[in-house]
């Protein structure tokens, strides 16, 4: 009875080993017969409460000061070893030398791989796993550690709860060509097929990551491909990378999720998981909202010239009305000054006396001769009064 109760043990332990690998060997796609929507039924880590991408609410995240910036640990040592590309069917992997890993984390983190999402309806059709605000980017690139400070490899790590650590950088494009991601997309061509594997030159990992590593969102979840391991330590960094719109139309249309010899190909587009719940996770954030409003170069730039424009803009506006000001104060002085001009007399008329009556010219010298012959007369007779006088006789 003892042995049969064992052998009885030993076969449910097998048939359950068995259905596991099955499990982990069955062909999952993000859409089809095993696509996302049937992912927890093969694979029952994928219905989780845990589950990454997740949707980023900016308002709802909370600060936490003890993030401190990340630092790539390696990323430029390359050496003279080439990184090997591969398609893998779901999408482009390139493995990472292990002296490669990240720093500001609570263990030490040795780099596994990074791989790519992308799209398929090219800028602003989204493409990108995790998103800000509701709103999704057009790529996005994992860089994947494993905790090698407490498990011996990636496969025992990708197990655990603390074992994982993946960097998210969200994708956008633009004009200009981004060099980094050259190293990758160029030789894209190469591994058109699933399964098919190259050599490509190795080059400075973090130059594919922002500038600015030190503001980021961080919170525990899973991988986005099954098995859905919630083994994660997330980072996705708040700031943008940019590549150029042909960029993304190469890592759109290039490869194809079918084999070489398979007669029907099939591109390989859309590889990014919706978004999962959160389920009461706190996202949390190692930048306040003030500080998360900080600019690029190239934002501070158009900022201090549209100041500038609009003080020349106020200058020239200001300049106006006190040149109009001026102008009226000179129109109401002169206007002053021509009525001051102005004769009193013009001003007072009633009170302006009459003119003297003009005497006609015969009159005044009749009067004129009247008067001298009056004046003649007098001097006569004052001159005859002394002879008239009588003399007196002794």
């Amino acid at each position: 009875m003892d042995s049969l109760g064992l052998f009885i043990l030993l076969m449910l332990l097998c048939l359950q080993w068995t259905a596991a690998h099955a499990a982990e060997d069955t062909p999952w796609t993000y859409k089809g017969l095993v696509g996302q929507s049937e992912w927890s039924q093969y694979f029952p880590a994928c219905g989780g409460t845990s589950q990454s991408p997740v949707d980023v609410m900016t308002t709802q995240t909370k600060y936490d000061p003890n993030l401190i910036p990340l630092t790539p640990l390696g990323y430029g040592q390359h050496g003279n070893n080439p990184f090997t590309l591969h398609n893998n069917g779901h999408t482009v992997v390139i493995e990472l030398p292990d002296w490669m890993g990240i720093g500001g984390l609570p263990w030490l983190f040795t780099a596994a791989q990074m791989h790519l999402h992308w799209g398929s309806g090219g800028p602003s059709h989204g493409g990108s796993e995790h998103t800000i605000n509701g709103l999704s980017a057009d790529a996005e690139l994992h860089v994947v550690h494993y905790n090698s400070e407490l498990y011996p490899n990636m496969s025992t790590a990708m197990t655990k709860r603390d074992g994982l650590a993946v960097l998210g950088v969200l994708i956008v494009t633009g004009e200009e060509t981004n060099p980094g991601f050259n190293n990758i997309i160029n030789y894209l061509s190469r591994v058109r097929h699933a399964d098919q594997k190259v050599f490509i030159p190795a080059f400075d990992i973090q130059s594919l990551l922002p500038q600015d590593l030190g503001r980021y969102y961080r919170y525990n979840g899973s991988l986005t491909t099954p098995p859905c391991y919630q083994s994660v330590i997330w980072s996705v960094f708040h700031e943008r990378v940019q590549i150029s719109k042909a960029q993304l139309l190469k890592m759109e249309t290039l490869l194809y999720s079918t084999k070489s010899e398979e007669p029907e190909r099939m591109l390989l587009q859309d590889n990014y998981r919706a978004t999962q719940p959160l389920n009461h996770r706190v996202v949390f954030a190692s930048f306040t909202a003030e500080s998360g409003k900080e600019l690029s170069s190239g934002e501070v730039t158009a900022i201090v010239i549209g100041v500038m424009c609009g003080c020349v803009g106020l200058a020239v506006i200001v300049r106006f009305i006190v040149k109009t000001i001026r102008f009226f104060k000179l129109l109401h002085h002169e206007t002053v000054a021509v009525n001051s001009s102005t004769s009193s007399w013009d001003v007072l008329h009633n009170n302006r006396p009459a003119p003297m009556p003009r005497m006609k010219e015969p009159e005044k010298a009749k009067e004129k001769k009247q008067d001298l012959a009056l004046n003649s007369t007098s001097a006569g007779e004052r001159k005859d009064e002394p002879s008239a006088s009588p003399q007196t006789e002794p």
